[in-house]
């Protein structure tokens, strides 16, 4: 619900939203629906989620707090340490005044963005990947992928953020990166199975624009709060079924390819 709507109590009384429902953002969303299907006892797996989730600092702090891994999109101007640099430690105590504890940043020691540090590392770093079959033939691109440090707000940190992957596409012709991802998967993590996950995000896009245009959740025109809330239900339900149904059959039958088992013809 947009903050306008949340706080408009005209609007509010007309749709009948809850007094107890508040505006939130998707990130704080989102993680409160991690949480309860942990608690509902879901099997954790790989979080993924696009720049608009994956730049928010305390869903990633979150999501470590959990743990849970996570490969999620971020903005090239997200502020990072180059491979193996970090914030300075703490002034030495002068032994008046409290203790410094607060990590540090000089003119000369600084965190860069995800795109200044792709760019220095240039095309040379670059590998080849693919990562699914699509209809014209595998997919595949150019990928990079370092060790670093995220640095947003540190120096108000007493210890530095934990290293993570960075990751990286950058499309052979383009004049610079497209997209960036951060995850804090193992190092020993292998490129491909990075590529691998961070590109598996497009099944969700896939999921909502069926859901939004063939079971009909874009076509809502209600006024009311529960309306809405029955109306989506409904939409993901028969999903749910649609799903259920499909996974019956091979993934190759998703392309038209059924691969039922036929007997044998007798003789004759």
């Amino acid at each position: 619900m947009p903050n306008e709507w949340a706080e408009d109590r005209q609007r509010r009384r007309k749709a009948g939203v809850p007094e107890e429902v508040e505006f939130r953002t998707k990130p704080a969303i989102a993680l409160e629906m991690i949480e309860r299907a942990r608690e509902e006892g879901v099997p954790g797996g790989v979080v993924l989620a696009d720049a608009g989730y994956g730049t928010d600092t305390r869903l990633r702090e979150s999501l470590d707090e959990l743990g849970l891994g996570y490969a999620v999109g971020v903005q090239g101007s997200v502020s990072l340490w180059r491979p193996g640099e970090a914030p300075l430690p703490p002034k030495r105590w002068s032994g008046q005044g409290r203790p410094t504890k607060l990590l540090r940043r000089t003119s000369g020691h600084r965190p860069v963005t995800a795109r200044e540090l792709v760019l220095d590392l240039g095309e040379k770093a670059l590998k080849r990947v693919s990562w699914r079959e699509g209809t014209s033939g595998k997919l595949a691109s150019r990928f990079v992928a370092v060790r670093v440090r995220a640095a947003h707000r540190d120096s108000w940190r007493s210890e530095p953020q934990a290293e993570v992957w960075l990751l990286a596409e950058w499309p052979r012709g383009a004049a610079e990166p497209s997209q960036y991802w951060l995850s804090n998967l193992p190092a020993e993590t292998a490129l491909q199975e990075l590529v691998r996950l961070a590109k598996q995000r497009w099944i969700v896009e896939r999921d909502y624009l069926e859901l939004k245009q063939e079971l009909g959740l874009g076509h809502y025109e209600g006024r009311s709060w529960s309306g809405f809330h029955h109306h989506a239900a409904l939409c993901v339900a028969a999903y749910g079924f649609l799903v259920a149904e499909r996974s019956l059959f091979s993934p190759s039958a998703r392309a038209g390819k059924l691969e039922l088992a036929v007997p044998e013809p007798e003789e004759g």
